[in-house]
Parts: structure tokens; sequence; C-alpha cells
């Protein structure tokens, strides 16, 4: 088979992914969710009766809870906290902590972190797991593996149709809710769109996980629950690996743990995919730690130069292509 067919057959079970997708309902309610944050954006506006910035750097301001005497009333150094973030097309309005960029700052951290981030991730892995052992059904599948097509490049065909639906539906997402708050408010940071990639590449790998067990056990269920399973436990151990690099940091008479401990979670933590990895990534990119108090564990391992990021981002990539790998020899084997 050459490289046209095998890119002919990618692209047509490419189409059957979206095709499935919209027949079962999932493509309009994601759809549908996406009008819903995109018209949210549109509702936001600022009522900002002067702006305390010069530029894009800030002026001196002091918080709203904090009193402001008269001398400093009169003086030009400082500044009241003054304005409103508007939502729902004015129906609620929510006091400026500090000035508008912040305000929308902080709703592009929301959304991108625990709208996008958590909650997407999470419903779009439930609703994206029966593709795979759907399509990976004796009954289903007889009629493609008959066929003289090699079944790793069925599997590989169905899992980048998947990415490419999510991704689709992700970008529309980033680049509505990223239009509409700028359309509203005059701001069009690029950092909230580089929060996309991340959050596919987070997708990408724990969906490797799914495809795994979709292969061994044709199973929805057991693919939604064991890929996050799978995901808590990567967690874990990347949470665990930073905390025992900062603890004698935070905990200076703290007792050191054996060495054959500290090399188990060192190869622990570099084997599997590094989700807080990622979510560090993430918060660096947003400014996230302006709004919300983070592990300090994660700062630590930062300020002592003990997280690679790039590293992490390879590593997690290259577990997922082992996944993928293991899946594609173990359906190689399979009778149907």
């Amino acid at each position: 088979m050459n490289l046209p067919e095998q890119l002919s057959i990618l692209r047509w079970l490419a189409h059957d992914t979206f095709r499935q997708a919209r027949a079962s309902g999932i493509l309009w309610l994601m759809l549908g969710i996406n009008a819903l944050a995109i018209v949210f954006c549109l509702s936001v506006g600022m009522d900002e009766p002067r702006p305390l910035r010069e530029g894009d750097e800030p002026a001196h301001f002091l918080p709203r809870t904090e009193k402001l005497s008269e001398a400093q009333r009169r003086g030009a150094a400082v500044e009241p906290i003054t304005g409103d973030l508007t939502l729902l097309f004015g129906a609620v309005r929510v006091p400026l902590f500090r000035d508008g960029h912040a305000g929308v700052r902080f709703i592009k951290v929301v959304l991108a972190k625990w709208v996008a981030g958590t909650a997407g991730l999470l419903l779009t892995l439930i609703w994206t797991a029966g593709f795979l052992p759907s399509f990976l059904e004796p009954g289903a599948a007889t009629v493609l593996l008959a066929k003289p097509t090699p079944r790793w490049l069925l599997l590989l065909g169905k899992y980048l149709g998947v990415l490419a639906f999510v991704a689709l539906t992700a970008g529309i997402f980033f680049v509505g809710t990223w239009l509409a708050l700028g359309l509203r408010t005059g701001l069009l940071a690029p950092e909230y769109l580089l929060s996309y990639p991340l959050l596919l590449l987070q997708f990408l790998i724990i969906y490797s996980a799914s495809a795994v067990l979709a292969v061994w056990t044709r199973s929805t269920v057991v693919c939604v629950f064991g890929s996050i399973l799978f995901w808590l436990v990567c967690f874990g151990m990347n949470y665990g690996r930073h905390a025992l690099v900062a603890l004698p940091f935070l905990d200076p008479l703290s007792t050191a743990l054996p060495a054959s401990a500290t090399y188990s979670v060192e190869i622990g933590y570099w084997c599997l995919p590094k989700p807080a990895d990622l979510g560090i990534l993430l918060d660096n990119l947003l400014g996230t730690r302006e709004h919300f108090t983070g592990p300090k564990e994660f700062a630590v391992v930062q300020e002592q130069g003990a997280f690679q990021p790039w590293l992490s981002v390879f590593s997690s990539l290259a577990f997922s292509v082992l996944g993928l790998v293991i899946a594609a020899r173990h359906l190689e084997q399979t009778d149907y």
C-alpha cells in the first residue's frame, strides 16, 4: 500500500469520525456549548471611568478594600480603584478588584483553566470515549479488517480523526471567546490562544491511554473510568515528585527519604505523562497566580531549576506514542 492510499484511508477515517460525532449528537452538543461561551464573552463589558494604566504599565493604585485619605486623593501618585466588570449585558456587575485588564484576564483564566481545561477535558473524554470501542467491535470492524488495510493504520486513522474533531471544536471555543472578549473590551492578548495547544496536548496524551484500553476491552465504560484513573495516577506521581524535591526547602527539619525511594519516584516521574507540569505551563502562560494560589511545591521546583518544561512535554508525548504502538501491536494479533 503506497502513501497516497494510506493518506486516503486516513482522510476517510477522519470523515467517518465527524459523521459519527454528528449522528450521535456530540458535535451539536459541543458546538452549542461553544456558542454559549462565545455569547457570554460578548456580554462582558467594562465600566471603568479612569483606567489605572499608562500603556501597558500599571499605575499606582489601592485595592477597593483599603481606605484612601484626603491627602492621597489630592495627590497624583495614588489612585483609588473604581469601576465595574459587567456580565450578561449589564445584568450582573462585579466591582473591579484592580483594573479592567486584570478583570478580563481573570475571565480568560477561568475559561482556559477551568471551563476548557478541567470541565472541558473531562467531558470531551467522556463524550469521545465510545468512538474507538464501537469502531473496534467485531460486527462493525469485520468489513474494514477483512480488506488488505493494515490494522495499525485503521487505529491511527480513527485516533487522528478523534483528535481532529476535538481540535476543531476546541479551536472554535478559544478563537471565538478570544475574539468576543476582544471585541467587547479591546484586549486581544495572544497568551490566551497559546493555551489552546497545551490543552489539546493534554487530551492527546490521555486519549492515548483510552485507545489502549479500547483495543484490549472494547468497552466504553472501561475507557472512561480507566483513562481518568490513569490520569489521576499520573498527576499523583507528578505532584509527589515535586513535593519530594520541594520538601527540604519548605520544611528544613524534615527527614530525607532513602535514596532508593527517591530514585523510584524520579523514574516514575520521567516514565509517565506529566499533567501537573502541563498545568504549570498553562498557569505561567495565563498568569494564573495573580488570581489563584497554586501549590507551593510547584513554585519551589521552578525556583530551584527542577522543572524542565520541554523535557516534560517531550516525555509525555513519547509515552503517548508508545501507548499507540502497544495498542496497534495488540490489534494486529487480535482475532476477529
